[in-house]
């Protein structure tokens, strides 16, 4: 099972290598946001296999942390790209 994680692990790194290049070269600034994402769901996905193959409970814990933040870093993004978003009477 570990060979198993493993290599998943390393096709994961793959595609982040992959979203390197998208973000490099991506046409719009769409492409560019949903890598940032795939960046965060990949990290949490190889640290949850790390933790499995490990058993260390503290890269359980930063993979959650992780994927906390990927959502937020993500709006952010979008925040600072498009400007603020404006609501409400403020």
């Amino acid at each position: 099972m570990h060979d198993v994680r493993t290599g998943v692990a390393v096709f994961l790194l793959l595609n982040v290598l992959a979203g390197l290049v998208r973000i490099a070269r991506g046409p719009t600034l769409a492409d560019r946001i949903l890598v940032a994402q795939l960046f965060g769901t990949t990290g949490v996905t190889v640290l949850l296999l790390g933790a499995a193959d490990q058993g260390m409970s503290a890269l359980r814990n930063v993979a959650l942390i992780f994927a906390l933040l990927a959502p937020i870093t993500v709006v952010a993004f979008v925040n600072h790209a498009f400007g603020r978003w404006t609501g409400g009477d403020s």
